[in-house]
């Protein structure tokens, strides 16, 4: 079970592109990143301690706004287009693009992004556009290297260091992870970060600027 039966409590908002206009500015988000086919859903989904609160599927970029949940009043998790593998005109890919680098530009209450990279194939184009926009605007970055049960242990811990030492020619020095959705693996350090972030226990939501990968916005 989780560690925090906060996110147990989360539920579905609405799905919009123009979510300045459907979704008040208040409170607190965390944006969920990641190339399609990279658990994105499965991650969502085990967080939340629900089977199918994101959507799962075998073909993948079915998400295509951006989907938000509600924690509490206060709280909420977005859930962002996926990208790479959506069979999608190169307008609407370039529609999606453009929602995503005005949300994480002007979204005051999002303080931070958790990405996610399949452990197999990690640090793609897209990883890495994330990275540097989060950099830019000034965003914590958590990444959630997926898919961990694929690899022996071992093999799984290497990759995680070369993912570390790969991290540190960005300017912003994310926080790195293993999880694993069929294991429910890594789900307490998830919450770990979530609750710093969303200011759970706290009564802030405000983060600390002195801890690693953690952006300023929102002091």
């Amino acid at each position: 079970m989780p560690l925090n039966p906060l996110y147990h409590r989360t539920r579905f908002l609405l799905s919009t592109l123009d979510f300045a206009g459907d979704v008040p500015d208040v409170g607190y988000e965390v944006a969920f990143a990641g190339r399609s086919n990279a658990g994105k859903s499965s991650a969502l989904n085990l967080i939340t301690n629900q089977k199918s609160l994101a959507r799962t599927s075998k073909t993948p970029g079915r998400t295509q706004q951006l989907v938000f949940f509600q924690i509490d009043e206060q709280r909420r998790l977005v859930d962002l287009p996926g990208y790479g593998y959506a069979k999608v005109s190169g307008q609407v890919q370039e529609r999606w693009r453009r929602a995503l680098k005005t949300y994480l530009q002007q979204r005051q209450c999002l303080k931070g992004v958790f990405l996610i990279m399949d452990i197999r194939h990690p640090l793609t184009e897209f990883d890495q556009r994330m990275i540097e926009w989060c950099s830019y605007y000034d965003l914590a970055l958590h990444i959630l290297l997926t898919k961990a049960d694929k690899l022996k242990f071992g093999a799984a811990r290497n990759q995680l260091f070369k993912v570390e030492r790969a991290l540190t020619a960005f300017p912003l020095q994310p926080s790195v992870q293993l999880f694993s959705a069929p294991k429910r693996r890594g789900v307490e350090e998830a919450h770990q970060t979530l609750d710093r972030w969303l200011g759970v226990g706290s009564g802030t939501g405000k983060k600390n600027p002195e801890a690693k990968g953690e952006g300023l916005r929102g002091q």
